[in-house]
């Protein structure tokens, strides 16, 4: 098993390996001691892994009530978020117990904001089950709930204690949500790592994903310790985020996550080029790669529909917007790009 030390406000493990699920209460009782557990999980997940999970939490000593909710984005809300703090009322749960997250990045969004905020803070485990969560939303302390006015507006920074990615998990994926996951692979190597580029380039993701997955968590491992809480260098890992988030936004959520982003990596790359804020088209080497693993470069969506749908976004201050192009492979850059350019530099990218 490969292991990864994040050091962040909390220190921390990432675990990479394969069929460890059924051995996971051992594993777990490692850094905390039996108590009661919250196991989150979505109603597709837990039908697959809920039973084994809640055995081995089980077999370790731990006394364990599951929330389950309804797969999809849609779950991500202030509802849900409610439901389980009062689930979590109703059960006795205490700031010395844990919350167990297992499932993909809806799920452990949900289940740290809930950790973060219940009690003021309670222990949580991320379990991640998708290629997405795996390499992404697990690892650095993201945490958060959509609003009807757009995503991840409601949240907090919030380390686990321990990520456990099996990936023995990813066999049960469907295959355009491996796909999905592959985006963030790819922005990794676009923003951060020109050799770990050129290896997607020339491998296959799905043969070689242990060293995807560890080579990525390195990486965020990386930029999270340098800056948690994304006062500047962390801002890179949105690279395709603010368009891609305008794009999930405009459909109303039928687009996933990964494929927005794989779209907004392109539509930055190439407005980057096209206005001169990057010396060279970059999305000639993007383009290929994305193609290559089944990923969406184009949306039907105006420049128009995303600049207002964009204009929610994060990384928006007073009258700039926080733009991450690439300066060149393997290197990206921050630019404040005034709101009223922001259409014009989506439209630049759409052409």
């Amino acid at each position: 098993m490969e292991k990864v030390k994040v050091s962040a406000s909390r220190e921390y493990i990432v675990h990479i390996g394969n069929g460890f699920l059924s051995s996971i209460g051992e594993k777990i009782s490692e850094i905390k001691n039996p108590c009661r557990v919250v196991l989150v999980s979505d109603d597709t997940v837990f039908s697959l892994y809920g039973e084994k999970v809640k055995k081995s939490l089980a077999d370790s000593g731990y006394s364990v009530c599951e929330y389950v909710f309804p797969h999809g984005e849609e779950s991500k809300s202030f509802e849900n978020y409610e439901k389980i703090l009062e689930f979590c009322v109703e059960n006795s749960i205490t700031r010395t117990d844990l919350f167990v997250a297992l499932g993909g990045g809806v799920t452990g969004d949900l289940t740290g904001f809930v950790a973060s905020t219940y009690l003021r803070g309670v222990d949580f485990v991320q379990i991640p089950t998708t290629v997405l969560a795996m390499v992404d939303s697990s690892v650095g302390g993201k945490t958060a709930i959509n609003l009807k006015s757009g995503k991840n507006l409601c949240g907090a920074f919030y380390q686990p204690i321990a990520v456990f990615a099996d990936c023995e998990t990813l066999n049960t994926l469907p295959q355009e949500t491996f796909n999905e996951g592959c985006a963030e692979i790819i922005k990794y190597g676009m923003i951060c790592d020109k050799d770990f580029l050129e290896f997607l380039q020339n491998n296959s993701i799905k043969e070689n994903i242990e060293y995807a997955i560890k080579r990525c968590v390195e990486i965020k491992r990386d930029i999270v310790n340098r800056d948690e809480f994304e006062n500047g260098e962390r801002k890179h890992l949105n690279f395709g985020h603010t368009i891609g988030h305008a794009i999930e936004k405009c459909s109303n959520l039928s687009v996933s996550h990964g494929n927005a982003v794989a779209i907004g990596m392109v539509i930055a790359t190439k407005g980057a080029y096209e206005t001169g804020m990057s010396e060279e088209d970059f999305s000639e080497v993007l383009l290929p790669i994305l193609k290559k693993n089944n990923l969406p470069t184009s949306c039907d969506f105006s420049a128009q529909e995303l600049y207002k749908a964009s204009l929610s976004d994060k990384k928006r201050s007073l009258d700039t917007m926080s733009v991450i192009v690439p300066e060149k492979l393997g290197l990206c850059k921050i630019v404040k790009l005034p709101v009223e350019h922001l259409e014009n530099f989506i439209q630049k990218g759409m052409n």
